[in-house]
């Protein structure tokens, strides 16, 4: 049955791999000119849906129909001449190649048959320009820019296929308030000009001003098609999604003891033209958390005090003994662990399996002679895998097939296994859903009550803050508050960063 009025028409849609069935008989219909946001928990079989979109999986039943016709999407190819472009959350760029040439990748622009550079160049400045990056050269190579920078190329990319349906997979999941705003602004050209989106994102306030429709996904099915966004409210969208009506469910703790050491001391942190002077103390079973832009030193910091990066000048102390400035062995020895920013490219080694994943760092304790012993690995990660709630429970998964919650737990589990004295967690919830999201906080905390230090880089102002005992707020490379987090609210930390940022 095809909709009225509708660009694209999916009925039953179904993929199934093997021992598991992604989509189970998913509905959706897209009109033109349309932000139609798609939601669900991770797993829910959104990623799924979106492949079989743009033609990276087959279903094994259902129809797609497009302005009324039946048609087969059997490659990304056939997706792009029926005029569907898909933005994926992992970004998708070359890095050896330059923005032009990302831009225009499998579709360059030729005079005489001849490849045009030129053409290229100034057809990707117009786009650039368009969406807010003038300062974006066409001629950078792809991988001297930020995660940002890589996702308004993919943008960009978008755009230069003059498409009829842009599917975007956590667009802002990398981007500060501007480039959301920036973002928000492309979205709302391109929809006037008759262009359907389908939106995915976990913050629900972004589908409050952006969409106009939600079709909302749970355990591979349909369980709302196209309402209207105005008519429905967000504790409505999860408790579809979840079951529950808060986005946002901290579990109770303990206040922190008044004589709790520290465990962490950083103090007089600078790296050049990054930020300077950053000092701060976390006390054992205390959670700290920096508050702050895209951009303001943020993440810099987490990877300094985690020896990723050196400090010009400044120390970093975990229970009185000092670390080598620049040296993450030394931190790790010290028990820093870190579960970074970009958990797929940063994190996680993709292809292997769940239970390599979560012993990484403690090879040293399943070696014998010279060689890991599997047995041990996999028994040592069914232990981690229990209490983290993993699904599905199997340590022999390949973990790029799991959903971006799980896949965060298997991180957690990493430095549960190793034991650490300080976690450092850059985005925490970064592409969650709010039903792991609420699991993993349960993890955050359950690991603070046994005397590890916490540090929490956030950029959900809730959550940071509703996380936290203590708040750094962090604008343009400095701390210009430091305080406990219970008597700081969202409004009053995103006057500082702009009063920072302006200074």
């Amino acid at each position: 049955m095809v909709s009225d009025g509708a660009f694209l028409t999916m009925r039953g849609i179904v993929k199934h791999f093997p021992g598991a069935r992604a989509l189970d008989g998913v509905d959706l219909d897209v009109r033109a000119g349309e932000v139609h946001c798609v939601l669900g928990q991770n797993g829910a079989g959104k990623s799924t849906l979106i492949k079989v979109l743009a033609g990276a999986h087959q279903p094994n039943a259902g129809d797609i129909h497009i302005d009324g016709h039946p048609v087969a999407i059997t490659s990304p190819v056939a997706a792009l001449r029926l005029g569907i472009a898909t933005m994926y959350q992992e970004l998708d760029v070359v890095d050896g190649l330059t923005v032009a040439e990302n831009v225009f990748l499998g579709h360059e622009l030729s005079t005489a048959g001849v490849s045009s550079s030129g053409a290229m160049i100034r057809r990707t400045r117009d786009l650039l320009a368009q969406l807010g990056h003038r300062e974006i050269s066409p001629r950078t190579e792809v991988g001297n820019l930020s995660a940002a920078g890589k996702q308004i190329v993919s943008m960009a990319r978008a755009l230069s296929r003059q498409a009829r349906l842009i599917v975007m997979d956590e667009p802002s999941a990398v981007l500060d308030s501007e480039e959301v705003a920036t973002l928000f602004r492309v979205v709302r050209e391109v929809t006037a000009a008759g262009v359907a989106i389908i939106y995915i994102s976990h913050r629900l306030e972004e589908i409050r001003q952006i969409g106009d429709r939600i079709t909302v996904l749970k355990n591979g099915q349909t369980v709302a098609i196209g309402i209207p966004v105005e008519q429905t409210s967000t504790r409505e969208l999860i408790t579809l999604m979840t079951g529950r009506s808060e986005e946002y469910v901290f579990p109770p703790r303990p206040a922190v003891a008044p004589d709790a050491p520290d465990v962490l001391v950083a103090e007089g942190l600078s790296v050049p033209g990054i930020f300077e002077d950053v000092s701060l103390r976390i006390r054992a079973g205390e959670i700290v958390g920096l508050a702050g832009l895209v951009g303001s030193g943020r993440s810099e910091i987490l990877e300094t005090i985690c020896g990723a990066r050196r400090a010009g000048t400044g120390r970093v102390w975990v229970d009185g003994a000092p670390l080598r400035p620049g040296s993450v062995t030394s931190a790790v020895a010290a028990g820093v662990g870190l579960c970074p920013e970009e958990r797929k490219s940063q994190g996680l080694l993709l292809d292997e399996p769940v239970y390599r994943n979560i012993t990484l760092s403690s090879f040293a304790r399943f070696a014998r002679g010279g060689f890991l012993d599997e047995l041990r690995e996999r028994r040592a990660a069914d232990r981690q895998i229990a209490g983290l709630q993993l699904h599905p429970a199997d340590p022999s998964r390949v973990t790029r097939t799991l959903s971006g919650g799980n896949q965060q737990k298997i991180l957690l589990g990493r430095w549960l296994e190793h034991g650490c004295r300080v976690l450092v967690l850059d985005e925490p919830t970064r592409g969650v859903d709010v039903g792991a999201r609420a699991e993993i906080y349960q993890l955050i905390v359950a690991l603070a009550a046994t005397g590890t230090a916490v540090l929490v880089v956030s950029s959900e102002l809730p959550e940071v803050l509703g996380m936290s005992d203590t708040i750094h707020v962090v604008a343009d490379g400095r701390v210009v508050h430091t305080g406990p987090a219970h008597e700081i609210d969202e409004h009053r930390v995103l006057d500082l960063v702009m009063e920072g940022e302006a200074a």
